[in-house]
């Protein structure tokens, strides 16, 4: 079993020194380990250890995310229905959330040569400017290059919301 990491946070480390010690002097033996998570988190001003980490859970739980469905639907308008870019966008965010679709049809892990991104990137448009969308995922951020070119790599990264929504709606 994989052990989560809690922090816990103490402000006032005397008033936790004092806690523990009356604790343990209560106590008719030595504590077990989870006894001892649970005078730990009693002696930070938490309920037991459960609540401690219930807590924490509540704390880094992500925020919900709102997607702009209008910058979506005007991205779409790029694509036809086989998922392929007809046309470059003349908008920045409409460029970039056109590259994550092309970004999310690479491999991940895996080198490639420039003609494998670039054979890669000749299906997934029909204006003929394969060079430009290289550029442009390298610019980004997208892709990875070596120095002389020689290869190519997928970054592994977190699509923005709107390019989660974008690359479901395209791909189907």
């Amino acid at each position: 079993m994989s052990r989560t990491q809690l922090p816990l946070i103490i402000n006032d480390i005397s008033a936790l020194s004092r806690n523990l010690r009356k604790q343990l002097e209560d106590a008719q033996s030595p504590p077990g380990h989870v006894e001892m998570l649970n005078l730990l988190a009693r002696a930070g001003g938490y309920k037991n250890f459960q609540h401690l980490k219930a807590e924490q859970e509540k704390a880094h739980k992500l925020p919900s995310v709102t997607i702009d469905k209008k910058r979506v639907k005007k991205a779409t308008r790029y694509f036809d229905l086989n998922g392929v870019l007809n046309r470059w966008p003349k908008k920045h965010n409409q460029r970039i959330l056109c590259l994550w679709v092309l970004w999310s049809r690479l491999p991940a892990r895996k080198a490639m040569t420039e003609l494998e991104l670039d054979e890669r990137l000749v299906l997934a448009h029909t204006f003929c400017d394969h060079p430009m969308l290289r550029r442009w995922l390298v610019d980004e951020g997208l892709i990875l290059r070596t120095t002389d070119g020689s290869e190519y790599r997928r970054i592994e990264k977190r699509p923005l919301p709107e390019a989660v929504e974008l690359i479901k709606q395209v791909n189907r």
